[in-house]
């Protein structure tokens, strides 16, 4: 009989969820109460809702969080299991006779990999009636924090992730594959030793396979399609020649010239998809002014991450953080455009000085520059145009029309291929940079690795307790331990620890209201990417890009050039934010 009023609870309670909507969670309001009032009023049961948020030490939720518990029925014990959702939710129901829930206990458990274990936690109950004579509600409610340990599985991330800075830094294995084989060690170890030791489960496949930002990806094909037909049309060809003329042939102006435009642009779109646009015209002015193609490559790529530094909208990290701290556009461009302005022009002094033998050649004049130039497809050309143009516009619109980048990049180049008539499989074979795309997915789950086993937050940690209340010491940690690590590993899941960590440090150290050390990840965020080959999304395309067509820039080659110039912008930025308080 108790089995059979168990059952045609559960079936009630899902055809219920079905046409209410509150099947098996969500919150309990007036409306539900009352709905569930009216199932229950014949069935007169006791109903058990256990639910709560499983949070870090930073107030972010815990995902996958192992939840059992164990209710006294008795002689017996009910054991009911669930576990957290991604925000760090759960909710746990059952359903008991009448009248015996009462004089239970209930006892909560819970486990994660890599947190440090809580003894069991006995729950207090609170009643509710949901009618006067029949069916009650019984409710009990438990918040936990767990606190991050150094378990064996963030000391192998750490070395996966210092073993692909060594086999790519040396030259020992591709990008790519030195990418490619750190995730799948990482993931070889999670199902082969996690098994038999817990303490030894690094990254699931599933939170691989989320951490693996499409956003990214497809924004990155699309612009590759776009580019790759652009290219054909002789487009970029005659845009090189425009830049050459308006410098009249003096190589540290079109240096100047090249350096605004691309910080500019990067600020209003984003930096990558700024190098896609911008790479091809400087591959066609070095090889008008037979030149060395990085001078000029190396100048622009530092200029986009730092442009895109300067508003709301021109790196991912600013967007998370604009959305965090509810800051304004305008307040981006009031607090960071005079900072990066200054760390731009900084910058293009210094790549004078280190390039000057490479500005110093004798420049060919503009008749012999056109001559070189093929001939334009017209069809070819306006249609690029068109698609071209509607892109960037639905770039500048996607936050009003909430649209990803990456679906207004997808847009313009399924556009254009159609309207272009140009043969796909040719595309995709010549014009398409895998190795890129499968390098970032690779790189994503070594870094979401790092976010799984706590060592970006225990970076985090550090910084917290280093600055001791001191607005003077928030800021330089802040700034410099964002700006080294950005050059480390990926920025936007160190923004995202970082978030709660500077939040707390805003409102808590003395002077920092006025939100100086939001400015503060900002700027170290967006300009340490400069200071690595692969510190930037921009860095790695325009790599790969210009790999293809023959110039190799090696792990040291851009560290040599960019990582002096990256440590110089976030001086000068440093400088600012300490005398702008």
């Amino acid at each position: 009989m108790v089995k059979g009023s168990v059952f045609l609870i559960a079936f009630l309670w899902l055809v219920r969820g079905i046409f209410c909507g509150t099947a098996f969670g969500g919150v309990a309001t007036e409306d539900s109460v009352a709905g569930a009032a009216k199932v229950y009023r014949y069935l007169n049961t006791d109903i058990l809702k256990i639910s709560g948020d499983i949070r870090n030490t930073h107030e972010k939720g815990i995902g996958d969080v192992f939840i059992r518990v164990d209710i006294q029925n008795g002689p017996k014990t009910i054991t009911k299991q669930t576990s957290t959702d991604a925000a760090g939710h759960y909710e746990v129901e059952a359903v008991f006779p009448p009248g015996t829930l009462a004089k239970q206990d209930v006892v909560l458990a819970l486990k994660k990999t890599s947190y440090a274990p809580i003894a069991p936690l006995t729950l207090d109950i609170v009643s509710a009636k949901l009618s006067e004579t029949d069916s009650t509600l019984y409710l009990a409610r438990a918040d936990v924090v767990l606190r991050r340990v150094a378990s064996p599985g963030m000391w192998i991330s750490a070395a996966v992730l210092f073993m692909i800075y060594v086999l790519i830094g040396l030259e020992l294995l591709h990008r790519t594959l030195a990418a490619l084989l750190g995730a799948a060690l990482l993931l070889a170890v999670t199902y082969i030793v996690g098994p038999l030791f817990p303490d030894f489960k690094i990254i699931s496949f599933e939170t691989a396979v989320q951490a693996v930002d499409m956003n990214v990806i497809l924004l990155l094909f699309s612009m590759m399609v776009i580019v790759g037909i652009s290219e054909k049309s002789g487009m970029f060809q005659w845009v090189a020649f425009i830049c050459y003329r308006l410098a009249g042939g003096r190589m540290r102006l079109l240096l100047v010239a090249l350096m605004a435009v691309t910080g500019i642009l990067s600020a209003f779109l984003d930096n990558v998809t700024t190098m896609l646009l911008v790479i091809p015209v400087t591959l066609e002015i070095a090889k008008t002014l037979k030149m060395n193609p990085v001078s000029l490559i190396l100048p622009e790529v530092f200029a986009s991450n730092v442009g895109g530094a300067a508003t709301l909208i021109g790196d991912p990290p600013n967007i998370m953080i604009g959305s965090y701290a509810n800051l304004s556009f305008l307040d981006f461009v009031r607090n960071l455009s005079i900072p990066c302005v200054l760390a731009l022009a900084a910058a293009v002094f210094y790549f004078m000085l280190f390039f000057r033998r490479d500005y110093s050649i004798a420049t060919p004049s503009s008749q012999s520059c056109i001559a070189n130039i093929p001939p334009i497809d017209v069809k070819l050309l306006i249609w690029s145009i068109v698609f071209l143009a509607l892109t960037i516009l639905l770039f500048f619109l996607h936050s009003l029309l909430e649209m990803p980048p990456s679906i207004a990049a997808l847009i313009g180049a399924a556009g254009l291929l159609i309207m272009s008539g140009e043969d796909i499989s040719d595309l995709l074979a010549n014009k398409i940079e895998w190795s890129t795309l499968i390098f970032f997915a690779m790189l994503f789950v070594v870094v979401a690795a790092a976010v799984e086993t706590g060592l970006i937050h225990f970076l985090a940690d550090q910084v917290k307790e280093l600055s001791k209340g001191s607005l003077v010491i928030s800021i330089l940690l802040v700034l410099w331990v964002s700006a080294i690590a950005s050059a480390i590993i990926d920025n936007i899941p160190f923004v995202a620890t970082m978030l709660p960590v500077v939040g707390y440090m805003t409102a808590s150290v003395p002077g920092g209201q006025d939100g100086v050390l939001w400015w503060a990840l900002a700027l170290g965020a967006c300009l340490g990417g400069n200071g690595t080959v692969i510190g930037a999304s921009a860095n790695v395309v325009t790599v790969g890009m210009v790999e293809k067509e023959g110039i190799h820039i090696s792990f040291g080659d851009y560290f040599k050039v960019c990582f002096p110039a990256m440590i110089l912008s976030v001086m000068i930025c440093m400088i600012w934010l300490l005398l702008s308080r």
